[in-house]
């Protein structure tokens, strides 16, 4: 049996943790994205300048392993919580828009970053290198949008406009 204490909270208890999941989810997706901007405008364009010398190996070698590590909790992060957000709330539109950004994101790293990286640690290839330069600019596109819309919803939510 509850007492009327703890129903008058309970919609206090849940707003605060759609809150709390809406804000974990904005940070991964944000650090993602700052981890892609760097990676976009930095690493990729430093493998031309590298690419074709004896380092090549190690240096390519190095920044998967690297970056391996760096995106897994936050990418993991990102997909857990947009899936308890969309089986919790259901989707919306800004949630469903969400989504589809970070499944684009997991579909370009799967179908065209990966296999590229794969011919880049075999040997350097400079048309390899330059097509993971301009093909990067999806996720970094998807990522940023994505943490846009993260904002969106927690400002949503905090301004007390609902689901968004």
């Amino acid at each position: 049996m509850t007492d009327g204490a703890e129903m008058r909270h309970a919609p206090t208890l849940a707003r605060i943790g759609r809150m709390l999941l809406l804000l974990v989810h904005l940070a991964a997706t944000a650090a993602l994205t700052g981890l892609v901007w760097v990676v976009q405008l930095v690493v990729y364009p430093s493998f031309l300048l590298v690419g074709g010398t004896p380092a090549w190996p190690a240096v390519h070698a190095a920044h998967t392993r690297a970056v391996t590590w760096a995106v897994g909790l936050p990418w993991a992060v990102q997909g857990v919580t947009l899936a308890l957000l969309l089986v919790r709330d259901g989707p919306s539109p800004l949630l469903l828009a969400t989504g589809v950004l970070a499944l684009t994101t997991v579909v370009v790293t799967v179908a065209v970053s990966v296999p590229l990286h794969s011919r880049l640690g075999r040997a350097f290839d400079e048309a390899a290198a330059h097509r993971l330069v301009r093909t990067n600019w999806l996720r970094t596109g998807a990522w940023s949008a994505g943490t846009v819309c993260a904002g969106l919803l927690a400002l949503a939510h905090a301004s007390g406009a609902g689901r968004a």
